[in-house]
């Protein structure tokens, strides 16, 4: 497990508990212990697991799979890691935001294979050592339908984890894309969670962000439905309003906000396509003026 934030920290609670492989975290903090919370309801589940960590790159050695759970933007942060840890032979999976994920990874990996995987449960970081996972929906996690995605299916048999494995994966990227390029850069600007999201004004901006989303994403592509921004309002709506999102979460703890992989890689390839996206293009610019303020200037 290569990163140890909300998603990396479920995944490798819930790897550790079914008791089925050698999982070691690699960390920058020592730990040897971590808590998995499993919301469902209003009762919480908790348990407490025991941690292999590393802290040194150095002291890693080969294995047969990687889950790289990083934030998109701090993929090269990875690349002491990924150049220890990975073979031809190893399989890298990249539960990360935002599309593109082979062409990110691959270059780092020592000709690894790397799967590109979409990660749907909401997972909350409570402390270093604590995480809490929330299924959102029916499936907790999609992979590409081929010899990699069903051997990561293997892999997470015995978790609470629900895995969908599907062909059409390029377009299904774009649509967990769309999720985040409303619900991360609204609940970060307001500093509320997704209950914002049933406002009918809110529900208007997320509209005319998705217009802009799904013509970029046509032109990349993506093999879409007459009314997708409509399809993903109701999908978010279905999510409880106490959820939050990773960029919420990483403003509320003044990191850096996962800003280029979501809605600059709509302007970016917006902008490649000739596909003008005034709006996305708008959220785009706050969210990167927050990302470039000194630190501890937020009230």
């Amino acid at each position: 497990m290569v990163g140890l934030g909300g998603i990396g920290g479920v995944a490798a609670g819930c790897l550790v508990a079914a008791g089925r492989h050698d999982v070691v975290a690699c960390t920058r903090r020592p730990l040897d212990r971590l808590t998995l919370e499993q919301q469902d309801g209003a009762s919480v589940e908790a348990i407490e697991l025991p941690l292999h960590a590393l802290t040194d790159p150095a002291l890693a050695e080969p294995v047969d799979w990687v889950l790289l759970c990083t934030k998109a933007h701090q993929t090269a942060s990875a690349a002491p890691w990924l150049s220890r840890l990975c073979t031809p032979s190893t399989c890298v999976a990249v539960l990360q935001n935002g599309i593109d994920h082979v062409a990110r990874v691959a270059p780092l990996a020592n000709g690894a294979t790397v799967l590109p995987v979409i990660v749907y449960y909401n997972a909350e970081r409570l402390a270093p050592d604590r995480m809490r996972l929330r299924h959102a929906g029916k499936w907790d996690i999609v992979a590409p339908d081929d010899d990699a995605g069903r051997a990561f299916a293997r892999l997470l048999e015995g978790t609470p984890l629900r895995l969908l494995l599907r062909g059409d994966f390029a377009t299904l990227a774009w649509r967990k894309l769309f999720i985040n390029a409303i619900a991360n850069p609204i609940t970060a600007l307001v500093l509320q969670r997704q209950a914002v999201l049933r406002r009918p004004d809110i529900q208007d901006l997320c509209r005319a962000i998705l217009e802009e989303a799904v013509a970029v994403a046509r032109a990349d592509g993506a093999q879409l439905g007459a009314d997708e921004p409509g399809r993903t309002i109701t999908t978010l709506l279905d999510f409880s309003g106490e959820l939050g999102t990773s960029m919420y979460f990483d403003r509320l703890a003044g990191r850096q906000l996962e800003v280029e992989a979501l809605t600059g890689a709509i302007v970016a390839i917006g902008a490649r396509h000739g596909i003008a996206t005034p709006i996305n293009q708008a959220l785009l610019t706050l969210l990167r003026a927050i990302n470039d303020a000194p630190t501890g200037s937020a009230d």
